[in-house]
């Protein structure tokens, strides 16, 4: 497995601060980028090859949308003791694609994994125990996220896990600021600017949008999941389980 370089991407000063994209500049970076800017990142990884544990069932299949490098996706290779199973990741990245399928190689496992470049939305689900959104619906439409989310509940076999972490608002002025502030002061204790934390904010305004817990929860019931609940919540970084 390659080590990823410093995330040193938003260090200097930009003349315009572009969208963000997860392009090679990114990919090279991605893990020291998370580890540094999403509390209790590790925490979610390792609990998601835990529930793999419980959930992944003989003769089933296992997703992982929008899987960037791989570690929900070797998380879960790792947890699973059922027969006769295999792990989709898909991503619409070349670059992340490129790069998960050498992380992927790096460890082996008793799991078969299959790394698809595509577009989450056009992958069709079937005969499903598990499916980990980790961070990924935040970057689809609005408009198309309940959509997704009932594909994947229909794909779902009874008993099925979804496992959904998401960056959240709280549509509460003040809650939002105050949340927002300590995530801040989390990425400068970890090493980033002043400078950093502004134009990375910049480039992730318009393509990062996010929802409050009462919207992804609507949502989820929407789709078809009966038991739906947060388990995990950091400032503003909140991690939920839905089981069909």
């Amino acid at each position: 497995m390659q080590n990823s370089e410093t995330d040193l991407i938003y260090s200097n000063p930009h003349k315009q601060v572009k969208d963000f994209a997860f392009d090679a500049q990114v990919v090279e970076v991605f893990p020291d980028m998370i580890s540094r800017s999403v509390p209790g990142y590790n925490t979610i990884i390792d609990t998601i090859g835990r529930l793999s544990q419980q959930f992944v069932k003989e003769n089933s299949n296992i997703y992982d949308l929008g899987c960037s490098l791989g570690a929900a996706t070797l998380a879960m290779r790792k947890g699973i003791s059922a027969n006769n199973c295999q792990i989709i990741g898909v991503d619409n990245s070349t670059d992340m694609v490129k790069r998960c399928k050498l992380h992927i190689e790096a460890f082996k496992g008793n799991t078969p994994v299959e790394i698809i470049e595509g577009n989450i939305q056009d992958i069709e689900i079937t005969n499903a125990s598990m499916v980990v959104l980790n961070f990924t619906l935040q970057f689809i439409e609005r408009s198309q996220r309940e959509a997704l989310l009932t594909k994947i509940a229909n794909g779902l076999n009874p008993g099925g896990l979804l496992v959904l972490s998401e960056k959240v608002s709280h549509g509460d002025s003040k809650t939002d600021e105050l949340l927002i502030d300590l995530h801040h002061k989390f990425k400068r204790d970890n090493g980033y600017s002043e400078l950093e934390v502004a134009q990375k904010r910049s480039a992730l305004e318009k393509v990062m949008l996010t929802d409050t817990t009462e919207q992804h929860i609507n949502r989820l019931k929407n789709a078809g999941f009966n038991h739906i609940s947060p388990w995990f919540q950091c400032y503003n970084f909140i991690s939920f389980v839905a089981i069909k």
